[in-house]
């Protein structure tokens, strides 16, 4: 190799490329893209969509000739090779040339067409192409034959096609523009199949030139090379032969530093390009406006979503530097996070089988410009967001989260936008028009007022347009007048400089706009993550370690950042702090600990934090969703201004190069084939080089632009979080080569080792938060989960689950690939399983090993059945589509714990999975499908509701059993009982309950996880007295059934007299059978049966010593001030902690029965009594004018109006069920810890107390007063069945 800089890539382009026709090796048809097009041609004939015309079949095969594509070749490369970018023949080959050589004869269009692409090394590094491709005359008599020689052959084919009624046209080929179609409809059907004569027509044949380059200079590489094409086919010859061009750009042209700009000699006119320095938005020099004309702002904003949240994105256009153009401008407004899947945004036709990969991907695909998108057979669409850019419309996946602030984020554009005279929403005709538009300057156009207010009208029509979306933005319109006023002035001065800057001006506007828009996006991210590093878990432990467990490990504090984001955001966020994206950002944030370290983008990003924090110190604005304006557009305009104003660094002038005398001519019109002996080695010394610092400082300068501009490091800090973070996304990009099947296996391959992995993390990670407590303890990352955090998980493995099915999918059909197969299982079961009516629904699977009854439980648990899981989905009307009944499917099914039980019944039909899938597919890989299912058992070890909570509206049948006591036989029971159930979510009202079956089923609106029953009786009869030992109520589609234990007596004259009660429920546990994995408890115990005792005779109940007692009081306490402290998505029940087992009421029961006085044998006294003698004292008290405090009166007053309030209530509930009442309605109003201390010293106390008791012991008092008063910071908020009929 040369000296010089060649030891680094310090050069402008590393490489200069010619592809197109080898004359040597002929005609060879491009079969990878023909097979590829002959496929999805036949694919329509035969399965999916039989009604499509036969004339499309097999394309390349029946079409004409000059429609063919055929093998395009690297025909020169200069240098040979560069050390530190080995050149990818098959790779620049595919893409310079994605659908290979096309020919045309004079009457064709033969536009030259510039288009950029992007080659992604195995490291992540990427390397970027520019190509021109345009058309040069056949001159090689033996390809001109051979042309001859197949339209000969192709017209014998199509002469019986002439005679038989004409078919619909069939689509003839990519490279016809819709102008060609206008122009030619007049040719008869004969002259069109026969369109090439030898001795008539002149045959041209598509040739490419390319540049390979470190950096996207997009511009400047378009003009060397149009420059170049018009050298060869101008009249007159260039002023120097062309490899002194192609030399200069090679070997003389360095790459600007960073901050500078530099400008370099074209064949005939010069070049500039800037780069922007390292505290500015890293280089980007696509034009935003075109994208912003293609698609209207608001379906960028929408694509823009889909890119951050990792949705598979397809970009579909004829023109591949559209496709080029979107992809590139997505990704860099995502700034500082940076996209971390498949990113392929031009897909060479070849590569089409990659559109099933089951895994994030950005890709393009080129259309021919007439299939309508209804032709386009696409592998899964259940979490695909595909873009149709030149019609300008975006489908998206459903349940997208709204990006925060997405009202006044749009008017923030549009206000950039209307400065430069765009209108916010696709404006079809701007590729056409765009030339025009760009001489016409938003001031021509505010101060020109014969056009009325064309300035607004754009927004306006915008407005009346997307009015759901942007209502809001009317008054947009009447300040929009002012603003561009105000911004009309500011152009006017730039124009006046414009003779300073030394870019044209269209070119200037493109940096202006660009810088502009891209500002705005950035100051989002910096607004919404301001205070990001706060959150961020340091490693306690070693990097290597850390690198090791890296899986595992939390590096951000989900739980709490979320807990400090406005309530509109979380939908968006919840699911963005799950992205690679974003893990990948916090884990390079993690690893560089000083200013030195940090990648480019991470230290921009943190300087622009840091500058909002100054100007915030720590203000409210901070933690509201108020709207933030970006602020610092104009010094980041004035920065490209400057540079552009004063070039930096000239480049040496092309010159002529040491050839010999005859060298380096050629004809007009043919790119010729250059010397590679020139061009092979650059100077061994020149200027720049001898400038230029030593190599070591050279190479980690080399490393500096990697980070700063291509996201690169190249040390081993990118080494260890790619290997970290590899979730089977190793494959940025397909191997561009030829494409042996073995080669598409191992990319398959691949693929399903990536899903495996995935599916392991992602369950890890779900049990990992709802286990919560214990799995901190076990030293597993943070602590809560949040509804929201929940919802976005379970929604992240639907999406995994629609990516495994879809995998290799034979024929597409539908959206959802899991709802389909779904749907083929049900039907071939009902085929097989026609039961005759009356049977019982076909499909279940008659498991009476299924689910163990409890021995206290009269309900029989649900029959286990796949099928009938899918009716109670398609009976739910509110969900309309495949992709959402699959997935309340998978909501259900893990509400049941029968998720891996399902599918692995679903895919033990084995005939139907070889139906519908490929070999490869990820559900016939044997072992790798078993890991998955084993995987998706740990699921049964913890409880989810994700199907209650969220269909929250929809119908459910409930069924409720009453179990009475065995004991004392409940059957001579006379009166008619009632229940009404009381969920989270509603409550059923009264229902009557027949007597003689204790049992009834009804339908109501989802109740949410069931809390409390009231039940009682009329009192009717002879026997009305009745012991109940439990009700039962089960949910007939989860399945969930709930116990309530009551274990009193329903009856005047018995126990404590009550004819209703109040009981407390809790989730019954199945005793599962063996397959089963054993339960860990959930995050929220259940309470075990409640401890009320049946009361015989008073010497029956436990006594309890005054340190347990104490010890339950603070239990009990310190349950409900937990509850308090969750966010409030996840709290349970509250009337669990307080009533339920072990609750409060149970706690102060054991206080106040704590050397109670035993009355006499077979007499119950109960604390009810006690309270109310002590009623009675104060209210004597009171009257008697007893000199007490003010304080006491207050108290007192309190406690005796609630005693009369329980006293007079019309419900017939007992003494125990009366004091339950007055614990809950004093938590509720933070009264408890007065009455404890008024009741300790009332001398009713006294009589009816041991001297040993609890309430008698001052200092045990008092603790207890302490303990209550921490529930008084507070909100207690009472369920209405406990307070029913009680108006305080």
């Amino acid at each position: 190799m040369s000296t010089g800089f060649s030891s680094s890539s310090c050069r402008f382009a590393d490489y200069f490329v010619v592809c197109g026709l080898d004359t040597e090796s002929g005609l060879e048809p491009d079969e990878l893209s023909a097979l590829c097009q002959y496929i999805q041609a036949t694919k329509f004939r035969d399965g999916a969509r039989g009604k499509l015309a036969s004339a499309n079949e097999g394309e390349n095969f029946e079409q004409s000739p000059l429609r063919r594509t055929f093998k395009s070749k690297v025909l020169a490369h200069y240098p040979d090779n560069v050390e530190w970018n080995p050149f990818d023949q098959d790779a620049v080959g595919m893409l310079c040339m994605p659908k290979g050589l096309s020919f045309r004869t004079q009457t064709d269009i033969r536009e030259p067409q510039f288009h950029s692409f992007i080659i992604t090394r195995e490291d992540g590094s990427r390397t970027y192409g520019f190509a021109l491709t345009f058309f040069e005359e056949v001159t090689s008599k033996q390809i001109c034959s051979a042309m001859q020689t197949l339209y000969h052959m192709h017209n014998a084919e199509q002469y019986d096609i002439l005679h038989t009624p004409p078919t619909p046209r069939s689509p003839e080929d990519h490279r016809l523009t819709p102008q060609q179609l206008h122009a030619a409809p007049s040719i008869s059907r004969l002259q069109r199949f026969n369109s090439y004569d030898i001795s008539r027509d002149t045959l041209y044949v598509s040739k490419c030139i390319c540049l390979i380059t470190p950096m996207a200079f997009a511009n400047a590489c378009r003009k060397v090379l149009e420059q170049l094409h018009q050298a060869v086919t101008s009249p007159q010859p260039p002023p120097l032969p062309l490899e002194s061009y192609v030399y200069n750009v090679l070997y003389e042209v360095p790459l600007p530093p960073a901050g500078r700009s530099l400008k370099f000699s074209g064949v005939y006119g010069p070049v500039l390009c800037q780069r922007p320095s390292t505290i500015e938005l890293p280089l980007f020099d696509f034009p935003l406006q075109e994208v912003f004309e293609l698609l209207g702002l608001e379906n960028v904003l929408q694509l823009f979503t889909c890119a951050l949240l990792e949705i598979q994105i397809l970009l579909y256009s004829q023109h591949y530097q559209r496709l080029m153009t979107v992809a590139e401008s997505i990704t860099a407004l995502m700034f500082p996070f940076q996209w971390q899947h498949v990113y392929v945004p031009i897909l060479p036709a070849s590569l089409l089988h990659f559109l099933d990969a089951p895994v994030p991907y950005l890709m393009g695909l080129h259309s021919n410009g007439q299939d309508d998108r209804t032709k386009l057979e696409l592998p899964q669409e259940a979490n695909l967001c595909f873009v149709d850019i030149d019609n300008h419309f975006i489908e998206l996946p459903e349940d997208l989260p709204q990006f925060p602030n997405k009202l006044e984020f749009i008017q923030e554009i549009s206000e950039v936008l209307l400065a430069f005279g765009m209108s916010p929403e696709a404006n079809p005709q701007c590729s056409e028009v765009q030339s025009k538009i760009r001489g016409f300057r938003s001031g021509d156009m505010s101060s020109d007022k014969r056009n009325g207010n064309l300035a607004g009208s754009p927004l306006n029509s915008y407005l009346l347009r997307e009015n759901q979306t942007i209502a809001r933005l009317q008054a947009l319109v009447k300040r929009t007048g002012v603003s561009l006023e105000k911004l009309d002035v500011k152009e006017d001065t730039s124009t006046n400089k414009d003779s300073k800057v030394q870019c044209d001006e269209d070119e200037m506007k493109t940096h202006q706009l660009n810088i502009r828009v891209r500002e705005v996006f950035a100051n989002r991210f910096t607004q919404m993550f301001s205070d990001y590093e706060v959150f961020v878990i340091q490693p306690s432990q070693d990097k290597e370690s850390w690198f090791s467990n890296r899986d595992q490990m939390q590096n951000f504090d989900k739980a709490s950042f979320l807990s400090d984001q406005p309530e509109p955001y979380l939908p968006f966020l919840s699911r963005f702090l799950e992205t690679q994206m974003f893990a990948s950002f916090i884990d390079s944030k993690i690893l560089c600990h000083d200013d030195e370290d940090k990648e480019h983008t991470l230290r921009v990003f943190d300087s622009r934090v840091d500058k909002i924090r100054m100007l915030n110190v720590r203000t409210p604005t901070l933690r509201t969703s108020m709207y933030q304006k970006c602020t610092n557009i104009d010094e980041a305009e004035k920065a490209i201004e400057m540079r552009l104003c004063k070039i930096d660094h000239t480049a040496l002038h092309p010159h002529l190069l040491d050839m010999k005398i005859g060298q380096g001519r050629y004809e007009p019109g043919f790119f010729p084939r250059l010397q590679s002996d020139v061009l092979s080695t650059g100077p061994t010394s020149n200027k720049w080089a001898k400038r230029s610092a030593p190599a070591q400082w050279r190479r980690r300068d080399r490393q500096k632009q990697h980070t700063e501009h291509l996201y690169l490091d190249n040390d081993q800090r990118e080494k260890y979080i790619q290997e970290a973070r590899n979730l089977g996304t190793t494959l940025r990009q397909p191997k561009l080569s030829n494409l042996s099947p073995s080669v598409i296996a191992q990319t398959n391959w691949k693929f399903v080792e990536g899903l495996l992995k995935e599916c392991r993390n992602k369950t890890k990670r779900m049990l990992v938060e709802k286990m919560g407590r214990e799995a901190v303890e076990l030293g597993h990352g943070e602590v809560s989960i949040t509804g929201v955090e929940e919802n976005t998980l379970i929604a992240s493995l639907c999406d995994l689950l629609e990516r495994i099915w879809s995998h290799g999918l034979q024929v597409k059909q539908g959206k959802s690939a899991l709802w389909s197969h779904l749907l083929h299982y049900q039907e071939s079961k009902e085929k097989r399983d026609a039961t005759p009516a009356g049977l019982g629904p076909p499909g279940i699977i008659h498991d009476t090993e299924r689910r163990k009854s409890d021995a206290g439980c009269a309900m029989p648990p649900l029959k286990v059945s796949l099928i009938q899981d899918m009716r109670h989905i398609q009976n739910i009307s509110e969900i309309k589509t495949d992709v959402g009944k699959a997935r309340a499917w998978v909501r259900l099914s893990m509400e049941k714990k029968l998720l891996s039980r399902h599918l692995k019944q679903l895919l033990s039909d084995h005939e139907l999975t070889k139906k519908l899938y490929k070999r490869y597919a990820f559900l016939r890989c044997d072992d790798e499908k078993e890991q998955f299912l084993y995987h998706l058992l740990s699921f049964n070890a913890v409880d989810y509701f994700c199907f209650t909570n969220v269909f929250t509206t929809i119908m459910i049948p409930y069924h409720v059993v009453i179990i009475p006591s065995k004991k004392l036989g409940g059957s001579m029971f006379t009166a008619n009982p009632w229940v009404c159930v009381s969920g989270e979510l509603a409550e059923t009202g009264v229902l009557q309950v027949p007597k003689n079956t204790l049992e009834i089923t009804f339908e109501c609106q989802n109740l949410g996880k069931l809390t409390t029953i009231q039940m009682g009786h009329d009192n009717s009869g002879l026997y009305a007295k009745w012991l109940v030992e439990c009700v039962m109520v089960r949910n007939g589609i989860t399945g969930h059934t709930y116990k309530f234990p009551c274990g009193r007596w329903l009856g005047k004259g018995v126990d404590d007299g009550s004819l209703e009660r109040i009981l407390v429920g809790e989730l019954v546990t199945n005793t599962e059978n063996e397959e089963r994995m054993c339960r860990t408890p959930p995050m929220q115990q259940s309470p075990g049966m409640m401890r009320r005792f049946v009361t015989i005779s008073p010497n029956s109940k436990p006594k309890l010593n005054t340190g347990q007692i104490q010890e339950g009081v603070g239990e009990a306490i310190n349950g409900i001030v937990k509850h308090f402290h969750k966010p409030e998505k996840e709290r349970g029940s509250l009337t669990l902690l307080l009533c339920g087992e072990y609750g409060l009421v149970w706690a102060l029961e054991q206080v106040f029965q704590h050397g109670f006085k035993s009355p006499r044998l077979f007499k119950n006294v109960f604390i009810w009594d006690f309270l109310e003698k002590s009623q009675v004292y104060f209210e004597s008290a009171e009257q008697s004018q007893m000199t007490q405090d003010e304080n006491w009166q207050m108290r007192v007053r309190h406690f005796c109006h609630f005693m009369r309030a329980i006293n007079s209530t019309p419900r017939n509930i007992g003494k125990d069920g009366k004091f339950q009442m007055l614990v809950c309605l004093g938590a509720r109003d933070h009264l408890l810890h007065h009455w404890i201390a008024l009741l300790a010293e009332c001398p009713i106390t006294a009589q009816m107390y041991e001297d040993t008791a609890l309430l008698k012991d001052h200092s045990l008092v008092n603790s207890l007063i302490r303990v209550l008063q921490t529930l008084q910071e507070f909100n207690i908020t009472l369920e209405a069945s406990l307070v029913k009929g009680i108006g305080i």
